[in-house]
């Protein structure tokens, strides 16, 4: 299979599987086993294009055969390649989990066309090599949540979905214009001549204050401080399915987009942006742990959890040196595994207790022996309490900080991490381990086993951070790589641009 089909694939996988499944008889069995069998496909098809980046180096492609930068450029290199597959085992893992829990009458909907065009446009963001195709990409997979968050039309779903949709759209002006102003300035939004262009404009504050609307557009929908405020009042409404597909992939293409335009094109003046991105990742870190603490909803502890994490990735690409580039992505692999095994896991709690009070709950560890231990692992790999995944991941960040002599950052996410063990032990207390409260009828429930299907996605996310925990030099050499190609922008610009200087 050539590179150019492979950079191509995920969405023309995707949006023709999604086509496909809207034209399919409205059962449940068609649309469901289409999404399984695309998902696989995306999951092959990111393995086979992060070896080929590995073994090649950087891919691109000029679709319709339009030179860069005048037409529609894919790109893949080792960090872009790593999230599509990451991406595709997510799709698997949510499609799995969403033919065991939710009823067939959804599943005979929208429903998985949806999550297909919603992972499309997930891809199309990680592959695409010009700014305004991301901002497209990001419209797709936007447009989706939309619709997969008030899917069920209830009052709270309803509600969610418009202080979701309002603050994201403002997000996407925001974006829009930047994109005009970059365009107007530069008269390209091809990455790769935007690396070339952008140094020898001559007008270094111009480029500093459109930097500015891009670090606003992207960290709002990353879920970043002071811009999170969307995320932990909407993602506890939808179905668990739903919100493990929003917290592995939506906020993560907002840290990607980040990644990506300061370490290639905004590079003009690194030690402003440097230090709005630590500020913001500290103050993201504390904001999002200390609403976690507080809170007695599963679900919204969970969700005010993905903010503190989000904060360490900011934090870390901060930093802007390779070890804190390496640890970025080192984190963000393993913080979708572990977010997504908890919020996968609270989807099975609820389906026994039938509610997601912590209040309400109590005694499972009793009655749900491998509920409990599914939750307990990706707690505390969350937490980073070694040998887990979490531990190493939280590690690459602090020594980063250290060797940047950036003791505020190295002391943050420690007080944190003991914050987020805390706010974990607590879930732990409340559901697992206190007696059951005495004013609940206690009704026997058989306990959840692998055989129910519900289990089984839970337990493959907490087996990949074991086995991210206890193997985490590669992970790390991989990383590394990655980190590497961000810092030295040339063999991006190479593959891209081919000779052209």
């Amino acid at each position: 299979m050539t590179p150019s089909t492979l950079l191509s694939l995920p969405m023309i996988l995707c949006l023709g599987a999604a086509a496909a499944g809207l034209l399919a008889p409205s059962r449940a069995w068609p649309r469901r086993w289409l999404a399984l069998m695309t998902m696989v496909s995306l999951a092959v098809v990111g393995a086979m294009l992060l070896v080929t980046v590995r073994r090649e180096g950087i891919q691109s492609m000029q679709v319709g055969g339009w030179a860069a930068p005048f037409g529609i450029t894919l790109v893949a290199d080792l960090l872009s390649a790593l999230l599509v597959l990451v991406t595709g085992v997510m799709g698997l893992t949510v499609v799995s989990y969403s033919a065991a829990t939710l009823p067939a009458s959804k599943e005979a909907g929208a429903y998985y066309p949806l999550v297909l065009v919603l992972v499309g446009g997930v891809c199309g963001a990680f592959l695409t090599g010009d700014l305004f195709n991301l901002f497209v990409w990001i419209e797709v997979m936007l447009g989706a949540s939309f619709v997969l968050l008030a899917l069920e039309a209830r009052q709270e779903q309803l509600e969610a979905s418009i202080k979701y949709m309002s603050l994201s759209l403002m997000g996407s002006v925001v974006l829009l214009c930047a994109v005009g102003l970059l365009y107007g300035a530069a008269g390209t939004l091809n990455l790769a001549d935007l690396a070339v262009t952008v140094p020898g404009l001559g007008t270094p504050n111009l480029m500093t204050a459109v930097s500015m609307f891009f670090l606003v557009a992207f960290a709002l929908k990353a879920g970043a401080f002071p811009l999170f405020f969307w995320l932990p009042a909407s993602y506890h409404t939808p179905p668990a399915a739903v919100t493990t597909l929003f917290s592995a992939l939506l906020t993560k293409v907002g840290v990607y987009a980040l990644a990506r335009v300061f370490t290639l094109v905004f590079t003009q003046d690194s030690q402003l942006t440097s230090t709005l991105l630590l500020v913001m990742g500290g103050l993201t870190m504390v904001t999002g742990v200390l609403g976690a603490v507080a809170q007695y909803d599963m679900r919204r502890l969970l969700s005010f959890h993905i903010i503190s994490q989000i904060g360490y990735l900011i934090a870390a690409l901060g930093l802007l040196t390779r070890s804190a580039l390496t640890a970025l992505i080192a984190f963000l692999i393993h913080y979708i595994f572990a977010k997504s095994a908890l919020f996968l896991v609270s989807g099975a709690t609820a389906r026994v207790t039938r509610t997601y009070d912590l209040h309400q709950m109590g005694n499972l560890y009793r009655t749900q022996p491998l509920l409990a231990a599914l939750f307990f692992i990706p707690a505390l790999s969350l937490a980073g309490v070694p040998p887990f995944s979490g531990f190493f991941a939280k590690l690459a960040v602090i020594q980063a900080a250290l060797r940047a002599e950036n003791w505020i950052i190295a002391g943050t996410a420690v007080v944190v991490g003991l914050l987020t063990l805390f706010s974990m032990m607590k879930i732990w207390r409340e559901a697992f381990w206190k007696a059951p409260p005495e004013d609940q009828p206690q009704e026997p429930t058989r306990p959840l086993s692998l055989g129910d299907g519900v289990l089984g996605p839970c337990m493959a996310m907490t087996l990949f951070m074991v086995v991210l925990g206890l193997g985490a030099e590669p992970l790390l050499e991989l990383a590394d790589a990655a980190a590497g190609q961000l810092l030295d922008p040339e063999e991006y610009v190479r593959a891209v641009l081919g000779g052209r200087p």
